[in-house]
């Protein structure tokens, strides 16, 4: 156990500033306990696996910044695993990442195995069941079709309405009479009921 701890704080990276690096620390913790890792041994032990390979990436290009690699080194993880976990080493990155953290969150694997998540040795086969049970499966393409358009039929209402516009269309004088009377009839309710 004593080894274990020791390699938990055994982190310098070669380039990048404390302060880069605390940045990064921070942000990839923050990054964990939003998807439910509140563990701190396993917590601590993925935090060094990515923040180690953010300084490998690091060395070969100082010029980037220690908390972007890390988040792109803990997505990259996180792809890889739920890939591997879900069989779909095909799926964009997009859809994967939605369709591991759906099946994660559905299953309660975080709380139901801590030590499970982002672990590529050690996956339980219940673990890895229940997120294959709950993954999501898109359903079939969409496929082009071609339809005929056809004349709507609005019943019997329409038509007579359709007809009392057209008349009143022909009589203006009508039609203004008319308007005028709802006009009134509408008024003269309101303010009767208001009384």
């Amino acid at each position: 156990m004593e080894q274990s701890l020791d390699s938990l704080t055994a982190f310098h990276p070669r380039t990048g500033t404390p302060e880069q690096w605390n940045a990064a620390y921070i942000r990839v913790e923050d990054y964990l306990r939003a998807h439910r890792v509140h563990n701190r041994i396993h917590q601590n032990r993925l935090l060094q696996q990515v923040l180690r390979r953010a300084a490998l990436r690091h060395e070969q290009n100082p010029g980037l910044d220690p908390t972007t690699l890390a988040a792109e080194e803990v997505d990259s993880l996180m792809d890889q695993w739920f890939s591997e976990l879900l069989g779909h080493q095909d799926l964009p990155h997009e859809r994967i990442a939605i369709e591991g953290r759906i099946a994660l969150l559905l299953c309660d694997g975080v709380d139901r195995w801590p030590f499970a998540f982002l672990d590529h040795t050690q996956i339980p086969a219940e673990f890895a069941g229940e997120m294959q049970r709950r993954s999501i499966q898109a359903g079939p393409d969409l496929a082009v079709t071609s339809m005929v358009p056809r004349a709507i039929e609005l019943g019997a209402l329409t038509e007579v309405a359709g007809q009392t516009f057209e008349h009143m269309e022909k009589w203006p004088i009508l039609r203004v009479t008319i308007l005028w009377a709802v006009f009134l009839t509408i008024l003269g309710l309101l303010f009767y009921l208001t009384r």
